[in-house]
């Protein structure tokens, strides 16, 4: 029965244009934030061979468009079922991004807390960003998990507690530091960015997989590039060079992966 062991899942998108995860189970079919149109999300489902209308569950990490832009098409057009906390349902409804959605097809993922779906547990923690109440998750299966963690300012000592040791992890690399301070961006945009509650740059994206990771990972996905603030070839060299200065095989043991925001990764097993 080895094949029901674990689950697969697949990085859809991930960048500042858009984000969107899928897993599978035997039991279960689940998209995780949908940051794109709803046509993009069925093309990248496409790509993976699998097909959207086969998915019941969307879960929400918080309310910025480039993590909700499709919601109200998945929700409305293929029916699923779709869960954030009761902040994020309020700040999305006061401000009406995504048209109306049957009452019956959202539900309440509660901040810190575990729910089953079919045969795998998923936990949900906060995170520092400036959204109202982002929450990211851990998905838990046959003593498999993998974390999603991006959207964040720092990463905690709680949060680390909730997430260390996983199998896999999507960790944000979003931005080199100095090319942001020389970009283009408003002054006030790169404060926020840099700040506490903004994301992670790609050196404080590796010391928080340096601190996270444990004898059961082995791969590493380098999650939400900005397209102006970040090189992918630079982003994948700072979270390798960083993990080999510290004595972690990046060759053998753990594996650094780069991910896209116009493609979908390939469908892995874990």
């Amino acid at each position: 029965m080895s094949e029901n062991k674990g689950f697969k899942y697949s990085i859809l998108a991930s960048g500042s244009t858009g984000n969107s995860f899928y897993l599978e189970t035997p039991e279960k079919k689940i998209i995780v934030d949908a940051g794109l149109s709803g046509k993009k999300i069925e093309t990248l489902m496409g790509e993976i061979g699998r097909d959207i209308h086969d998915v019941d569950t969307l879960l929400i990490t918080h309310e910025h468009s480039d993590h909700i832009k499709g919601m109200g098409v998945l929700a409305r057009k293929y029916g699923m079922d779709v869960y954030a906390n009761e902040q994020t349902w309020e700040e999305i409804e006061r401000k009406n991004m995504v048209g109306k959605i049957d009452p019956l097809q959202k539900h309440i993922f509660e901040m810190g807390k575990m729910l089953t779906f079919g045969d795998i547990d998923i936990e949900s923690f906060g995170v520092s960003h400036d959204a109202v109440a982002p929450q990211f998750y851990r998905f838990m299966k046959d003593n498999k998990s993998f974390v999603l963690l991006t959207d964040t300012g720092y990463v905690s000592d709680r949060m680390r507690g909730i997430i260390e040791n996983a199998d896999g992890y999507l960790m944000e690399s979003n931005h080199e530091v100095e090319m942001l301070r020389n970009g283009p961006y408003p002054w006030s945009t790169k404060q926020r960015i840099l700040s506490d509650q903004g994301h992670l740059s790609n050196e404080d994206g590796a010391a928080a997989a340096l601190n996270v990771l444990g004898n059961k990972t082995k791969r590493i996905f380098l999650g939400h590039l900005s397209l102006h603030n970040n090189i992918k070839e630079l982003a994948h060299l700072t979270m390798d060079g960083y993990l080999q200065q510290h004595d972690v095989d990046t060759k053998r043991e753990v594996h650094v992966i780069d991910t896209s925001h116009e493609h979908a990764s390939k469908l892995y097993d874990i």
